[in-house]
């Protein structure tokens, strides 16, 4: 039977192993994310590029429209 010194060392050994795989495991989830943030980026920059325009740049001309119409 080990003694209660050895119990802590084996506890304690225990709770660090756990902590390593808690980092591994969040760290395979912040690469999974990042991909998946990468990943909707680009499939947005796709989408405005087949419509031909940014949406910065409707969003202006429809400020330029706006001002046009108000100064006439």
């Amino acid at each position: 039977m080990p003694s209660h010194v050895e119990q802590q060392i084996a506890a304690c050994i225990a709770a660090v192993r756990a902590r390593r795989e808690q980092h591994a495991d969040r760290a395979a989830r912040s690469a999974q994310r990042a991909h998946g943030v990468a990943a909707r980026h680009a499939a947005k920059l796709r989408r405005l590029a087949q419509q031909g325009r940014t949406a910065f740049e409707q969003r202006g001309n429809e400020i330029e429209r706006a001002s046009r119409g108000g100064a006439a």
